[in-house]
């Protein structure tokens, strides 16, 4: 497979907002980091992450560097309007088509916000940790936008019938919220099987989002076109992108 793979949000915005999930495909890194790793923290050559992100950059006509953040799996937005935002954050977000919001995943949902009017973007990175914490309401509020007045798209990540957890990620959300309970199928092994994208589904509906989409393609099941952190340990990340021009 030839060329930088890009699954485009099939959502209704403006013109001006521009999206894209960029695939495992048509980079240059070498196993098991092939081909498209975006990521410079998994141990891949530097030098051949710096040409994947051209490479992107090139293919999508980025109208900047995108902000490349340190997720560490918590709650911290980082406005990239301001200068000095912090870079150790799990979310971004703009309102100037100079700047370009990026979330690296390999299983964790990507999620990509966006105001009906064009007037503001973000991304956030929804893993199991940065859900349960609030992660999406730290970024909905940063946004400044009423949160029926938002889409959201919800990008590839890990499926229910791959992701294997314990009591202790179930307690994490059911004990703030019994409907979270649904989102949890216990399995043969005495643990469960976790629908993440339904946890972010549902933690967006109760913010007020009502136009959702995606969640609906699993980074596990397809090797080929997705990397994944739980089905190969080492491996590169993709990336979600959202900016405004």
């Amino acid at each position: 497979m030839n060329g930088i793979e890009i699954i485009e949000p099939p959502w209704r915005v403006p013109a001006r907002v521009h999206a894209a999930f960029a695939l495992r495909t048509g980079g240059v890194s070498a196993a098991p980091f092939d081909s498209l790793n975006l990521g410079a923290h998994v141990g891949d050559a530097p030098e051949a992450v710096e040409e994947n992100r051209r490479r992107l950059r090139q293919r999508l006509r980025l109208p900047a560097e995108p902000v490349w953040l340190q997720q560490v799996h918590g709650v911290v937005v980082a406005d990239l309007d301001r200068d000095g935002a912090p870079r150790v954050a799990d979310a971004a977000v703009t309102r100037r088509e100079d700047r370009v919001c990026v979330i690296q995943v390999a299983d964790c949902i990507p999620v990509l916000l966006a105001a009906r009017d064009g007037s503001a973007v973000a991304a956030a990175h929804a893993g199991w940790r940065g859900l349960a914490a609030g992660v999406l309401d730290a970024t909905v509020r940063s946004m400044g936008v009423r949160e029926e007045e938002l889409c959201a798209w919800l990008g590839p990540g890990i499926g229910v019938r791959h992701f294997e957890v314990g009591e202790d990620v179930r307690a994490a959300f059911v004990d703030g919220d019994a409907h979270a309970a649904s989102a949890f199928v216990p399995n043969s092994r005495g643990r469960w099987q976790c629908d993440l994208a339904a946890l972010a589904r549902d933690r967006l509906s109760k913010l007020g989002v009502r136009a959702i989409s995606g969640g609906d393609r699993c980074t596990y099941a397809n090797a080929e076109r997705y990397f994944s952190y739980r089905r190969e340990g080492r491996c590169g990340r993709m990336a979600a992108l959202i900016w405004l021009g």
